[in-house]
């Protein structure tokens, strides 16, 4: 993994009350790995989840495909990369990965679909989000 290929990267670690029966991290609680650093990625770049909130604007997500590669353990250390593009006129999308430390071995790719709701309940992306939101190539 090359940090510079993302546009952010977050370091975390497991906690114990994470994993399941078998030792392992818990797959639903991945999901709460990817969307923490969602949050810190939209804190960092100036965009407020709770200020939009109060304004009515709701950022959602439609969609999440996960694949996972390889489980994480309790005190494993994991890095998560972090890109965000444009899917179309009304959505975005998040690519993450998350790599274990030390040896960056890849352990879940994820891209997470959303959209804005503006205070009516119908998608409309902020002038702000929008801003950051190059198109995609794929």
């Amino acid at each position: 993994m090359q940090n510079d290929s993302y546009a952010f990267t977050y370091e975390m670690s497991v906690r114990d009350y994470e994993c399941d029966m078998q030792g392992i991290v818990n797959n639903s609680v991945y999901q709460n790995y990817i969307e923490h650093v969602r949050h810190e990625y939209l804190k960092q770049v100036g965009i407020d989840f709770s200020e939009y909130t109060r304004q009515g604007i709701n950022l959602v997500v439609v969609r999440a495909e996960l694949d996972y590669k390889y489980p994480l353990s309790s005190g494993d250390s994991f890095i998560v990369g972090l890109t965000m593009r444009r899917e179309s006129a009304l959505k975005f999308a998040f690519y993450q990965d998350i790599f274990r430390l030390p040896d960056r071995k890849p352990v879940l790719k994820a891209k997470i679909i959303g959209t804005a709701l503006n205070q009516r309940g119908r998608p409309e992306i902020p002038e702000a989000l929008s801003a950051l939101l190059p198109a995609t190539t794929v």
